[in-house]
């Protein structure tokens, strides 16, 4: 006799499996945005996460393993929100959007993308594999919608390279460097309303910058 499985089977456990990973790579984030990778322990980890040591050796067989899992899924959150850029858009229209995007990333995690930020800042051994030849060739893809727009008289003749560099500095330095430009400005935190404004007003200059007209309000 064949055993019919019910087309639900699975589910509860993949929606399980979905939340410890989660809970995992929260709990983890914390950890290394507070102690860097070489400060960081599996158990410490565990017990932020309220799962026993086994269980994250189910899902992460290390230390490394569970590290670059935090880095991709904030890279990958960065890039997918490029990807959507193309010849055809308005650059203004599109800049903006991005613009935007990667400012709410830097406002609601900020940590993930700190803990980039030391990982490159001290080599990026572990990110050797993942900037490889095929992201070389996706930035290079990235490039080429900027300078289409170039050609077709959208912009101004900037370097899209470095322009792609300005974009992702000038976006990411609200978490990274969130502890500077609150002393600086005598904040004790930066609100929502402050990423809102820092957004604008970078559009605002990048925008300029390329010969486009940026949005006439918030």
């Amino acid at each position: 006799m064949t055993l019919e499985v019910p087309a639900h089977a699975g589910k509860p456990a993949s929606r399980i499996r979905q939340k410890n990973e989660e809970t995992i790579l929260k709990a983890a984030e914390d950890e290394f945005a507070r102690h860097g990778f070489k400060g960081t322990s599996m158990n410490t980890i565990a017990q932020n996460a309220g799962l026993p040591k086994a269980n994250l050796h189910y899902y992460f067989t290390n230390k490394l393993g569970l590290y670059i899992a935090v880095l991709s899924n904030i890279i990958e959150l960065w890039d997918s929100t490029f990807n959507t850029l193309n010849a055809q858009d308005d650059p203004a229209q599109a800049l903006t959007r991005y613009i935007q995007a990667k400012m709410e990333f830097s406002r609601s995690q900020p940590k993930a993308s700190r803990i980039f930020a030391m990982e490159i800042i001290s080599g990026g051994e572990c990110l050797t594999e993942y900037f490889n030849q095929d992201y070389r060739l996706w930035f290079q893809g990235r490039a080429a919608v900027f300078q289409a727009w170039i050609d077709a008289g959208k912009m101004d003749d900037v370097d899209p390279t470095h322009l792609i560099f300005l974009l992702w500095g000038s976006t990411q330095h609200y978490a990274d460097f969130a502890t500077q430009i609150c002393r600086v400005t005598g904040r004790s935190r930066l609100t929502k309303q402050d990423m809102a404004d820092a957004s604008y007003n970078l559009t605002r200059i990048i925008l300029k910058g390329c010969g486009l007209t940026p949005p006439s309000s918030h």
